[in-house]
């Protein structure tokens, strides 16, 4: 599939109030961000990523986040993103999938925190259905556990006839 870029001016226009509106949350100021997406989802600068076994995010996350942040405030037509968090494939099935859970839900919380509108965001749960390598290697548990950002409504439409779930377990926000 083919990467489509959006470039997008993030900084403040001279004279420009220096409150943001409340319809588009302040994301950190470049000085043109180059959206992607890539194979369906949005492509992020790093790895969304959490302490080992919780579902407490680590603070390297937010380079990602913030770049999904203004993903949205730059795509106001992506009406639901889907927040997809994915199991490494290893340890009891419905234990990763609570983890899973609960992972999506801080990410969903921490979007929101960052100034994302809960309306446009699905936190998604797959546990291991979804893996994209062999899981028997620590570095293939590594590539399947992976939060991944679809955009899965366009204009309050499906995209590509799919569920807006993506098959997934949905979680409700805390």
């Amino acid at each position: 599939m083919r990467s489509l870029p959006l470039v997008v001016l993030l900084s403040a226009c001279a004279g420009a109030p220096a409150e943001p509106s409340p319809a588009a949350p302040s994301v950190p100021a470049a000085a043109a961000v180059d959206y992607r997406i890539v194979d369906g989802r949005v492509e992020v600068p790093d790895a969304v990523t959490f302490v080992t076994g919780a579902a407490a995010l680590s603070t390297a996350s937010d380079a990602a986040l913030w770049h999904v942040v203004g993903f949205l405030v730059a795509k106001p037509s992506i009406t639901t993103l889907r927040i997809e968090v994915h199991g490494d494939g290893v340890g009891d099935r419905a234990a990763e999938q609570a983890l899973g859970e609960a992972r999506a839900a801080a990410v969903f919380a921490r979007l929101v925190e960052l100034g994302a509108d809960p309306k446009r965001l699905l936190a998604v749960a797959f546990g291991d259905e979804k893996p994209v390598a062999a899981a028997d290697t620590p570095e293939g548990q590594a590539q399947n556990r992976r939060v991944e950002f679809r955009p899965a409504a366009m204009r309050g439409k499906a995209i590509g006839g799919m569920p807006l779930d993506g098959g997934g377990r949905v979680v409700a926000p805390k």
